[in-house]
């Protein structure tokens, strides 16, 4: 086994991962032979055929309508970027943790050692019998809408790409709630999106989803709009539903009297641009580690700055979302979660602060109790709503 120095300051992290974060556990001990009867052979038998000859008895006497795969090619890990199947283990079994821990839900963490959009395609259609949902994580962009839309398209359980998805909920409720503490209304804010990949284009699409008018995106070569001939995909689809002043140019031109602006770039803001903005207005940096902006810079011109650390204020975490809403979609049997469903848990987020919210805590923490079950709660009522439940 390959040795590694630990660095001494980080003793600690590594003492948690060592050995991996996650086990097994049963929940029927084997103690005795008629045990081992009743779960494997011959007892099993009884149950694989009641299953093959209907298939809906598997919900019942398998675990696999209540299991998450969380799937992942390592190529958009972190602040880390593309750094393969092996390195991104670690991240996915983390991940699986918090389903655990929020959610009450059993997952399975898998990494998979190709890029290739039909390859991850069929290998997850080939395991979705396992499972009842697909949990996608750190999938580099564009590629990661296509695989999101195909496995959507394919299979009848549901399928959520977090790191747009998680994103855009945490930020809706964030900036619902911003909104409210200044005394505005959310559809009727200037938003600013800076940066166009997988969490730019979703937290886009939620917010005009929940009733933003007026709503710019800008990739790395500026404004997204109907007169950049060389968009296609999801940037040619931005551009036809957002920008309707049709505002051209850079991010000095789109911040020109905007009320919010949501970062998730990895880019930087020069402190001075928040001038151009609304008197006190809202800014979140949502890189990982090093935001675009630094809080305290940010903070000498906006009423309510939110990050994605955990040692600022207002951190926009993706746990406080995908626990939830996972929850609600397996208890309702959902065949797909839908935009009403991730909207809804925007809606459940923001308002599971006690004592409502303030400019230092637009979003409740991790665990604040009772959290996911609000979530799940209001995502089976959408479910329902949407024509997607089974029960």
């Amino acid at each position: 086994m390959a040795t590694f120095d630990v660095p001494p300051a980080d003793a600690d992290i590594y003492d948690v991962h060592r050995g991996g974060k996650l086990t097994t556990t049963l929940r029927y001990p084997l103690e005795d032979t008629r045990a081992l009867s009743l779960t494997y052979t011959p007892g099993v038998a009884k149950v694989s055929a009641a299953i093959a000859g209907n298939p809906q008895v598997a919900a019942e006497y398998t675990w696999a309508h209540r299991l998450v795969a969380v799937i992942s090619d390592g190529t958009a890990v972190l602040g880390l970027g593309d750094i393969g199947a092996s390195a991104a283990l670690p991240v996915m079994e983390g991940k699986a943790a918090l389903f655990k821990q929020f959610g009450g839900l059993d997952s399975i963490p898998i990494v998979l050692n190709t890029r290739d959009v039909d390859e991850i395609v069929e290998t997850v259609v080939r395991i979705a019998p396992s499972f009842g949902a697909v949990n996608l994580e750190d999938i580099s962009a564009p590629r990661c809408f296509e695989v999101e839309r195909r496995l959507i398209e394919a299979l009848d359980i549901p399928v959520m790409h977090d790191d747009q998805h998680g994103t855009a909920v945490v930020v809706l409720a964030g900036l619902t709630n911003a909104a409210a503490v200044l005394n505005r209304e959310l559809a009727g804010l200037r938003v600013v999106v800076v940066g166009a990949g997988a969490a730019g284009v979703a937290c886009a699409r939620i917010l005009i989803g929940a009733g933003v008018q007026d709503l710019i995106v800008l990739d790395s070569r500026g404004i997204l709009s109907v007169d950049r001939a060389e968009l296609t995909g999801e940037k040619a689809a931005l551009a036809l539903s957002t920008n309707p002043r049709r505002v051209t140019g850079h991010l000095t031109q789109a911040l020109r009297g905007a009320d919010a602006v949501i970062c998730v770039s990895g880019g930087s803001i020069v402190p001075d641009m928040l001038t151009l903005m609304t008197a006190e207005p809202i800014v979140f940096a949502l890189a990982n580690p090093t935001p675009e902006i630094h809080p305290a810079d940010a903070g000498r011109y906006a009423r309510i700055v939110a990050t994605g650390r955990s040692d600022f204020p207002n951190q926009i975490n993706n746990v406080l979302a995908f626990p939830g809403i996972f929850r609600g979609a397996l208890d309702c049997g959902a065949t797909r979660i839908t935009e009403g469903m991730k909207i809804s848990a925007a809606r459940a987020i923001a308002g599971a602060i006690p004592g409502g919210p303030t400019p230092e805590r637009i979003v409740p923490g991790a665990f604040e109790p009772g959290l996911a079950q609000k979530v799940c709660a209001a995502v089976i009522l959408a479910a329902r709503a949407d024509g997607v439940a089974r029960s």
